[in-house]
């Protein structure tokens, strides 16, 4: 059975929608990642100290939930801003410390680096051309992450090396599940606000490019 002129026509529209929510959220993800290299280098040259795990974990909720309640507005851009460029303020001290603690520091960052962006451009790639849907994955990416995450605390909490090692492990996983997820609900338009968008597969890149770091350290660095 044909489809109505009408019904063509609404298809074309969401389809046009549907593409400009993802050029704009790859547009905004490119700036925000060049603004968060911008403060990490900031805080690399000030020589920042770290700013502990709760100044660290507020500040980015804070301004998370700041950018959530704004994202229907002009000002979510600004808030997304705020909330990249905080989280490479705590970049420039970590990156830091992996410069000076190994003697091979310089080819840690840059090989995690280089995984994070290979596999987010491949994980995206994957999903942008093979158009699959992995919604299905959204309770399991909101339970692994909780877990990671209180395994994370009590890691640091208890001063486990072997706990968080495993977390990185866990994370570096469960990111690139969350990079599919977040680039899936973009092309069938489960997520149709590109802030938000945005902000998901930031911290999805953070977070991979950290746990990438941490196990590269663990594994391969040089005291």
């Amino acid at each position: 059975m044909s489809q109505t002129p009408f019904a063509i026509a609404r298809s074309e529209s969401s389809v046009l929608a549907t593409n400009k929510v993802i050029r704009n959220t790859y547009i905004l993800l490119s700036m925000t990642l060049l603004f968060s290299a911008f403060t990490a280098y900031i805080a690399m040259r000030m020589e920042m100290p770290f700013m502990g795990p709760f100044v660290t974990l507020g500040g980015y909720f804070g301004l998370l939930f700041l950018t959530q309640a704004l994202s229907r507005s002009a000002w979510g851009i600004a808030a997304v801003f705020a909330l990249t460029g905080f989280m490479g303020l705590t970049l420039g001290p970590l990156i830091n410390a992996y410069l000076q603690v190994f003697s091979n520091g310089g080819q840690l960052v840059m090989t995690a680096f280089g995984g994070t962006g290979v596999i987010f451009l491949g994980l995206s790639g994957y999903a942008l051309t093979t158009r699959k849907d992995f919604s299905f994955m959204g309770g399991f990416m909101m339970v692994g992450i909780l877990v990671a995450f209180l395994a994370g605390i009590g890691a640091l909490i208890f001063s486990i090396p072997g706990l968080a090692l495993a977390v990185s492990a866990m994370f570096v996983l469960l990111m690139a599940g969350m990079i599919l997820y977040q680039t899936s609900e973009l092309i069938h338009g489960g997520e149709t606000n590109y802030i938000m968008a945005t902000v998901g597969l930031y911290v999805a890149i953070y977070n991979l490019f950290t746990s990438l770091l941490h196990i590269l350290g663990v594994f391969s660095g040089d005291d």
